[in-house]
């Protein structure tokens, strides 16, 4: 049986020699301070927030973040921001190319639609969390609505399920892909509104509202709100867009004459 060890420290500062930890999952952990020396590191996946990332004496952070940026230069339109018209031209091209990204999907039967590529999240879950990151940071950082969360939103993995219950998110929720596209097509809609009526003077407006109670209370602006709003988009499209590439293939073997 595979051991599955949740929400402890025990392993911190720990010391493992000579151990086997192929296949291992590590989900939503710390890793800041780990190092690997003289280890076999054959089909390594990582994936996440990276800062001085050494491989063999080499930093490789800034030649993969050169390369996502190759690969999806809304990265860097989003990070480059500075005007409202800035903001603007970001989130249109946010819009077009998750057009791109929903059409794509919908080729695939629906099933596939609710799969999970390695244990991530599927496409609809992803579009649910997206839902859920417009509710907090748009809805009610910016526009400090009293009640802004739907209840098909799906919070960050890390949020404590008493958290979510409290803010009316059911996480048992199985909604099918009709169920989810109309919210997030409203929620789109409504960060259209937002940047539409940009100025300069609403950027730097401070906002008086936490995201959710469990971030910590500090001073944001609207700038702000809206970049990590727009920062979440591009890089969960990034994810589904990968994922979607391998159900492709897999749908194809199912049906080589498709």
């Amino acid at each position: 049986m595979t051991a599955d060890y949740r929400d402890t420290d025990e392993f911190r500062d720990a010391r493992f020699t000579h151990v086997d930890l192929s296949g291992a999952t590590f989900r939503d952990c710390d890793l800041r301070r780990v190092k690997i020396v003289d280890s076999w590191l054959t089909d390594l996946n990582v994936s996440g927030e990276f800062g001085k990332v050494r491989v063999n004496d080499v930093d490789v952070t800034g030649y993969v973040e050169g390369e996502l940026d190759r690969r999806h230069p809304e990265r860097v339109q989003v990070r480059e921001m500075r005007t409202a018209d800035d903001y603007r031209a970001a989130w249109a091209t946010i819009e077009r190319l998750w057009a791109q990204t929903i059409s794509r999907a919908e080729r695939l039967p629906e099933p596939m639609l609710h799969e999970q590529v390695d244990d991530e999240w599927s496409l609809v879950q992803t579009l649910r969390h997206l839902v859920f990151a417009t509710d907090a940071w748009v809805r009610r950082a910016v526009l400090d609505e009293p009640a802004p969360y739907h209840p098909l939103g799906l919070t960050h993995t890390g949020c404590p399920p008493e958290v979510a219950a409290a803010l009316g998110i059911d996480l048992t929720a199985d909604p099918s892909y009709a169920e989810v596209l109309p919210v997030r097509a409203d929620r789109l809609r409504r960060v259209r509104d937002v940047v539409d009526a940009l100025t300069g003077a609403a950027l730097d407006r401070t906002t008086t509202q936490s995201p959710t109670p469990a971030h910590p209370e500090q001073v944001r602006t609207v700038g702000y709100c809206l970049r990590v709003t727009m920062t979440e988009e591009c890089e969960h499209r990034r994810y589904a867009e990968r994922d979607l590439s391998v159900l492709e293939a897999r749908d194809h073997l199912a049906d080589p004459g498709a």
